[in-house]
This record gives C-alpha cells, structure tokens and sequence, in this order.
C-alpha cells in the first residue's frame, strides 16, 4: 500500500528554520513526482515546492524561493522541504504527495497528484 508520512513540523519564531520530511512506503519516491503543498485556515491548498522522478526538476511557489529548498534521499526514501527565514504567514498545514505519470518534470497544480499524506503542522509566530 503507497503510503506517504510527513514529519518535523512544529513551533518557530519568525526567521528561524524547520526541516519537513516525507517518508515513503509502497513505492520509491525515484518513481514518482513528489510535491509539498500546504494549507492554512481558511485558505485553498496551495503548491509549495516539487521534485520530478529524477530529481532533475524542481519548481517554487514565487514566495518560497530563495527561501525553501526541496531535496531527496532515495536511500532513504525520503524527500525533504527545508525552510528558512520563516515568515507568520507560512503557518499552514503541509502536505506531501506523489503522482506517478510526470516524466522529467513536476507541477505545483494539486489536482495532479494522487496520493497524499496526512499533513504536519507549522506555526511561525514569537
């Protein structure tokens, strides 16, 4: 069973740094497209970051770049979204996905993916 689990969200004051992880099971991330979205109270889900099969391919939101860096441990199974310079305004509940059919490319465009995790919450605030 494909299953996806998020960790390392939490509690920090503006301008610090967390580190989410997206663990992997019944598939290897190298196959698929993985993406970070996230949702905050009242607001649409919306794209964060992404990484093709490859790892060739990254894209940003305008907002994070410079800010957010995507990376993969395929030994580890694991994709990772490295946050720094935290902003109030990146609280939000983040979610990885996976979606097997992109060839050397991914897409921030949440309808595209098909599997999802259960989401770990980030609270930036002093």
């Amino acid at each position: 069973q494909l299953q996806l689990v998020e960790s390392g969200g939490g509690l920090v004051q503006p301008g610090g740094s967390l580190r989410l992880s997206c663990a992997a099971s019944g598939f290897t991330v190298d196959h698929y497209a993985i993406g970070w979205f996230r949702q905050a109270p009242g607001k649409e889900r919306e794209g964060v970051s992404c990484v093709s099969s490859s790892g060739g391919t990254t894209n940003y939101a305008d907002s994070m770049k410079g800010r957010f860096t995507i990376s993969r441990d395929n030994a580890k199974n694991t994709v990772y979204l490295q946050m720094n310079s935290l902003k109030p305004e990146d609280t939000a509940i983040y979610y990885c996905a996976a979606e097997g059919t992109l060839i050397q490319k991914c897409t921030l465009s949440r309808g595209e993916y098909d599997y999802w995790g259960q989401g770990t919450q980030v609270t930036v605030s002093s």
